[in-house]
């Protein structure tokens, strides 16, 4: 650092500045040893200052978790005419309730008029005095609570809430002989607060001691439980399992309308886990299943959902197309025998889009006739001014501009009559070659 750096920084005075650098050689190295006392002393003691300062205006640490207001035991105004809170009586504690509700109106109030902060202060007062009322009515409330906490983005008050959760489990685990009540209600805080983890963990233990118990209804009620966190959660592989052993429930009880259900759900979960082949088999089984009931009014969609996910096989294995194919033409020649025209007008559009794509525009354009007729029945006049204007586009590539034209004019008439998408007709006429 220069000498004039240090006279500015330390308010040395100009006239030993000036004294220092006009010394002659022998003078200057004379003096240089005690002027360089003078700096170094200067130096460390503005450093110890500046140090020292810094201690002293050093902000103090915030504490990395605040304390939780579920913890906070302060007398409640509420509890005051009460006595001692060890030792309400049933009567006392029912006379609460009704005041314990109000807080929770009261909260709500608040919230709905823009004041948070309020809102949860009431909420955690009022969790902090259902404590009185035991476990179960505990975890009751801050499910409730809880679940208003996420919605509003409430992190810390989730936070608050799940460690609570977290102790009364630990409480509710250590007993001898576990509360089964207590149990489901802990789970199904967990799912509020969108703790999935802690959710699966005590329906699983839930599981393993109805299991024991063999008691059927408390099984399936369990496992429904445990499906529905993993598909909240898309863990389609785990959901699949859970559902695979409902479905196994209800056909050993011989019980058909579970097991309709089960299968829907699992077609589902497959194909939204991409495994579209499990997705055909659950679907071909529930297929035999409607047959079996006669119940012919549901294959034209099962057709349908068994088709698409051939076709979507057929991206890596181009060999499945033609069951794609297939199984359209079931859905359609199925729902048209059963005059379901809508379902009919669905695998008609599936399959000409199919036909496009693999460039077979003739058989394309015969199924669109075949669609124009469907929707026809179904006296959906949108549906056959689409089909118009798709017939009209096909004959377009083609180059057939008498046919594409003879489409967009029919296609017109339609969208007159709904006054709708007139001027995308009318252009499409106008861009036809003149010459025809």
């Amino acid at each position: 650092m220069k000498a004039g750096n240090y006279s500015k920084r330390f308010g040395w005075g100009k006239s030993l500045m000036t004294h220092y650098v006009n010394y002659s050689q022998p003078s200057k190295v004379s003096m240089l040893r005690p002027l360089s006392v003078i700096v170094a002393a200067a130096i460390i003691w503005q450093f110890s200052a500046s140090l020292t300062l810094a201690q002293n205006k050093k902000p103090k640490q915030p504490e990395q978790f605040p304390p939780s207001p579920l913890e906070n035991i302060l007398p409640d105004p509420l509890l005051s005419p009460l006595g001692d809170p060890k030792k309400l009586t049933p009567t006392q504690l029912q006379q609460l309730e009704p005041q314990l509700d109000q807080l929770n109106q009261e909260a709500a109030a608040k919230l709905q008029a823009g004041d948070s902060v309020a809102a949860f202060e009431l909420w955690n007062r009022e969790l902090r005095l259902r404590r009185l009322y035991g476990l179960l009515t505990e975890v009751q409330a801050l499910s409730r609570v809880g679940g208003i906490a996420f919605n509003q983005n409430n992190r810390e008050e989730v936070q608050f809430i799940t460690q609570r959760l977290q102790a009364i489990q630990q409480q509710a685990l250590s007993q001898p002989l576990l509360d089964l009540q207590l149990l489901r209600s802990l789970g199904g805080a967990y799912e509020q607060v969108r703790s999935p983890k802690q959710a699966l963990e005590v329906y699983n233990r839930l599981l393993a001691v109805v299991l024991e118990q063999k008691n059927t209804t408390a099984i399936i009620d369990t496992l429904k439980n445990i499906g529905e966190v993993h598909l909240a959660w898309f863990d389609y592989p785990q959901a699949a399992t859970t559902y695979q052993q409902l479905l196994s429930l209800a056909t050993a009880q011989g019980d058909k309308l579970n097991e309709v259900a089960y299968l829907q759900e699992l077609a589902y979960i497959y194909e939204q886990g991409k495994d579209f082949q499990e997705s055909i088999n659950t679907l071909n089984k529930l297929a035999q299943v409607y047959t079996a009931q006669n119940n012919t009014t549901a294959l034209p969609k099962l057709k349908l959902a068994i088709a698409s996910n051939y076709q979507a096989l057929a991206k890596d294995n181009p060999a499945l197309l033609p069951e794609a194919f297939k199984n359209y033409q079931q859905a359609y020649s199925t729902a048209w025998e059963l005059e379901q025209y809508v379902d009919a007008g669905e695998a008609l559009q599936q399959l000409i889009a199919l036909y496009r794509s693999q460039g077979q525009i003739n058989d394309a354009l015969q199924t669109s006739q075949i669609l124009v007729e469907a929707q026809t029945k179904a006296s959906n006049f949108y549906g056959m001014m689409q089909a118009y204007d798709q017939i009209g586009q096909m004959y377009v590539e083609s180059k057939q501009y008498p046919q594409a034209l003879a489409a967009f004019q029919k296609g017109l008439e339609l969208a007159q009559q709904l006054k709708y998408d007139e001027t995308y007709f009318t252009q499409q006429i106008e861009k036809l070659p003149k010459a025809n």
